[in-house]
């Protein structure tokens, strides 16, 4: 399975830019979401998405925290320090989304979990590991 790549919300990228995200100070989380919901481009806020992944076998809803790093001057690249990992148990994880939000609820950024797209499903005792690109999460050049 391949993950599509991440995608700025349209608000997502003029937060980035006009300093409403601050990649050095905000805390930042990513959520799992099914294949009915109703996140896309046009997504501004966490709460506004429907069909997060329900909390349980192995997952928990607005609990998995993200560290992004900045690195590079005339380049910058964004990346996650340390990639999220959900183990299943006692039940599959089915997601077809993934999210990046601040805590404050605005998305910055999303990608399909199987660029298909398909739904991703782990059984319990497998665990969904989301790895970054080796080029980072975006660049900005």
């Amino acid at each position: 399975m391949a993950a599509g790549s991440w995608t700025f919300t349209e608000t997502g990228r003029t937060s980035l830019l006009n300093g409403t995200f601050n990649l050095d100070t905000d805390t930042f989380r990513i959520a799992l979401f099914r294949n009915d919901s109703n996140l896309g481009p046009g997504s501004t806020s966490y709460a506004g998405v429907s069909n997060e992944v329900a909390t349980g076998f192995g997952y928990t809803q607005n609990a998995k925290s993200v560290t992004l790093a900045l690195s590079g001057t005339t380049t910058v690249t964004v990346d996650e320090t340390t990639n999220p990992v959900w183990t299943a148990n006692s039940g599959s994880i089915v997601a077809r989304f993934a999210a990046i939000y601040e805590v404050s609820g605005n998305i910055l950024c999303y990608c399909l979990l199987d660029s298909a797209p398909a739904d991703v499903t782990v059984t319990a005792g497998n665990t969904l590991t989301i790895t970054m690109s080796a080029s980072g999460l975006f660049t900005l050049a």
